[in-house]
C-alpha cells in the first residue's frame, strides 16, 4: 500500500527568513538548563567565606587602631593632667614667696624692738589671708553668724545668756574657701541657752 504523501508546510520557514543551505537539516536548539553561574557564584560557598573573612579582618584591624587611638588619649590626658597640677603647684608657690621673705625679714629683725616684730608679723600674717583670698580661699572667722555644718566644725558648747542659740560664740581656728571649695571649717564653739 502506498504511503500518502504528508503535508509538510509546517516544516518550512517563514516566508522572508533565512533558508538553511539545502541538504542540511535545521540545527536542533539547545537544551534548557540552568543559567550559567555570575563570577560570584563560580566561586561557590568559599568565596562568599572568603569576603566575610576579609570583612571581619578589616573590622579587627578597625578595632585594633581604635583601642590603640583611646591608650594614646589616655596617656597624653594623663601627661597634660601632670602638667597642669605641676603648673598649679607652682604658681600657688609663687604666690607664697613673697610670705616667705617677709617672715625672714621679720626673724633678721628678732633682736630688735619686739613691738616691731609683732607688728611685722601681723603683716606678713595679713599677707598670707590675701594670699589665700586671691588663690579663692576667703577666711572666715565671723562670731554672732549662724552655725552652718557645711563651714563649721562644732568643737564645743557654751551657755551664753547674751549670744542667740546656735550662732558661733567663739572662733578657736579659722575657716578658709566656701562650703563647695573648702581647704577646711573654721572650728567654732556654738551658743546654747538652757
Amino acid at each position: 500500500m502506498p504511503i500518502p504523501p504528508q503535508d509538510r508546510s509546517s516544516d518550512l520557514p517563514p516566508e522572508g527568513a533565512a533558508q538553511p543551505p539545502q541538504g542540511h537539516l535545521p540545527e536542533p536548539a539547545p537544551p534548557t538548563t540552568e543559567p550559567e553561574p555570575g563570577p560570584d557564584a563560580a566561586a561557590g560557598p568559599a568565596g562568599v567565606e572568603d569576603e566575610y573573612a576579609a570583612a571581619l579582618k578589616e573590622v579587627e584591624d578597625r578595632w585594633r587602631r581604635a583601642l590603640a587611638d583611646l591608650d594614646n588619649l589616655r596617656k597624653r590626658h594623663a601627661r597634660e593632667l601632670d602638667r597642669e597640677r605641676a603648673l598649679e603647684r607652682a604658681r600657688t608657690a609663687a604666690a607664697f614667696l613673697p610670705v616667705i621673705d617677709n617672715l625672714e625679714l621679720a626673724l633678721n629683725h628678732a633682736g630688735s624692738d619686739p613691738g616691731a616684730i609683732v607688728e611685722g608679723v601681723r603683716a606678713v600674717r595679713d599677707q598670707a589671708v590675701s594670699t589665700l583670698e586671691r588663690l579663692g580661699y576667703e577666711r572666715h572667722a565671723e562670731t554672732g553668724v549662724p552655725f552652718d555644718p557645711s563651714r563649721h566644725e562644732v568643737v564645743g558648747v557654751v551657755q551664753d545668756p547674751d549670744a542667740e542659740p546656735n550662732t558661733v560664740a567663739q572662733v578657736l581656728r579659722p575657716g578658709y574657701g566656701e562650703a563647695d571649695r573648702q581647704l577646711r571649717p573654721a572650728a567654732v564653739t556654738v551658743a546654747k541657752r538652757e
